[in-house]
């Protein structure tokens, strides 16, 4: 149901009880200026509460004492005597501690026929009211009974003042036309400050499905629909940036599909050119073959690169990289990955300095994925480096975690690069000079790098300066 139709029905209702409430006072009045003057049963058990309240309380606080102290009896009975009334004490068993009534000696009382609490049963003599009232100890707990027989020529009646009356009903009728206004105030109130904020959020609801995310939604009122509007805007902004994202990603692939197929090629053609040479017999001796071969192989390598990049990262994409983890002990591991890598960095001209001794622990990795990562960095090492710098790669134990650091002395990063170089496709402002090898790529290589090191429960992170070099640390857990 519709909070509108839900609200009207509501108020339909209340403005129905109050005009039955109104009638029944109506009624209530008529019924009153023709009944007999009768005292009412709550006005008059109210009016005994008040007239033996003080010799109730006197009881309470001396009900364990009373039995034995004759002091006691004898201030009771004065109390008595003076509020015109009679008193009997019981305990909880029917026995009787203490009687006003002068020559009655009775001990023991019928707890079923003698202790009446209502004011029908209490009135069995006439002109008298025998009521009981149980006395209370300081723990809450009934300690026993007292019995007050009064006379109702002591009691106030209610007496008909038709003024009173009549004041009555007119404050009656006050209240209810009060409870009939109060429901309307709520009713508009509630459609002013709930329906149609309610209301506008529905179309701006429908501006978002239409793919419309500039139109904000903003309410200045700081209670719940307030906070309500705050959080939808935040919601738009969140779809927005999304929807962003989303097609900026779009436009990423678009572009990494268009620069992996120039960047593939290029080695291709020269390989193709390369191979013509040697088919057509250009190269005179052995030297120029051993040469081209080696340009050759030179292409292919950066085109395997090339196409590994994009193989993992689409494998990325889908959430099926493969990491297949393994207990192998760290020395043969990394002595394994570190010694092709060695040899293709000093081709470079960059100097390669190997960690002293490796650490020989447990741990648990996928040699060929971490071979990927560790290549992937010094490649990275090796865009901001020249002829004559080094790459250093350290490892050692530390708080249980294994620390592989991959440092270089180069170009190191600009500030503006680092929060974003984990991010795919990004490949940063390239850098200037002649480095130990072109800055190419993707922008895919570190993003996939972070993501096998979080599959094997590990970490990479990096700090870098500007012309001073990056250091890359990755942990890996010990067995």
């Amino acid at each position: 149901m519709y909070i509108k139709n839900w609200m009207k029905n509501w108020f339909w209702s209340i403005l129905i009880c109050v005009l039955l409430l109104f009638i029944c006072f109506l009624i209530l009045f008529s019924t009153n200026s023709n009944r007999n003057e009768k005292p009412q049963n709550d006005y008059v058990i109210n009016q005994i509460r008040l007239e033996v309240n003080d010799l109730l309380l006197y009881i309470e606080d001396h009900f364990t004492s009373l039995e034995k102290s004759s002091n006691l009896r004898s201030s009771l009975q004065e109390m008595s005597k003076s509020k015109e009334l009679e008193i009997t004490v019981v305990q909880l068993d029917g026995k009787v501690i203490f009687n006003s009534i002068e020559g009655d000696v009775t001990q023991f009382i019928n707890l079923e026929e003698d202790l009446h609490y209502d004011l029908f049963m209490s009135q069995q003599q006439p002109g008298k009211i025998k009521i009981a009232f149980p006395i209370i100890s300081e723990t809450d707990e009934q300690i026993g009974n007292a019995i007050f027989t009064i006379n109702q020529d002591v009691l106030l009646l209610v007496k008909k003042s038709s003024p009173v009356n009549t004041i009555l009903l007119l404050i009656s009728g006050v209240l209810c036309f009060l409870i009939i206004g109060l429901a309307l105030y709520i009713v508009l109130k509630a459609k002013k400050e709930i329906l149609l904020p309610l209301d506008h959020l529905k179309k701006s609801t429908e501006e978002i499905v239409k793919g419309n995310y500039e139109q904000k939604t903003v309410n200045p009122r700081v209670d719940e629909i307030g906070e309500l509007y705050a959080v939808f805007d935040q919601m738009r902004l969140e779809i927005k940036n999304l929807t962003i994202q989303r097609d900026e990603q779009e436009q990423n692939q678009k572009k990494l599909i268009s620069s992996i197929s120039h960047e593939v090629r290029t080695p291709l053609t020269t390989i193709k050119a390369y191979l013509d040479a040697i088919s057509e017999g250009i190269c005179p001796d052995m030297d120029s073959l051993m040469s081209y071969i080696q340009i050759m192989q030179t292409n292919t390598e950066k085109m395997s690169r090339l196409i590994d990049d994009l193989f993992i990262h689409t494998l990325k994409e889908l959430g099926h990289i493969p990491v297949n983890l393994t207990e192998q002990y760290s020395k043969d591991v990394f002595t394994n990955i570190l010694h092709p890598i060695r040899h293709y960095v000093q081709t470079t001209g960059i100097h390669f300095i190997e960690t002293e001794s490796i650490p020989n622990v447990l741990i648990q990795v996928d040699k060929h994925r971490l071979e990927q990562v560790l290549s992937n960095l010094i490649t990275n090492a090796l865009k901001h480096t020249t002829k004559g710098d080094s790459i250093t790669i350290s490892i050692h134990i530390e708080n249980q975690l294994l620390n592989i650091n991959v440092i270089d002395n180069g170009n190191g990063m600009l500030p503006q690069d680092m929060p974003f170089i984990f991010e795919r496709y990004f490949r940063g402002i390239q850098a200037t000079g002649e480095t130990a090898v072109k800055n190419e790529g993707a922008g895919l290589g570190l993003s996939i790098c972070k993501h096998i090191m979080e599959a094997h429960n590990g970490s990479i992170s990096f700090k870098s300066k500007q012309n001073e070099g990056t250091t890359f640390t990755l942990t890996l857990p010990i067995m």
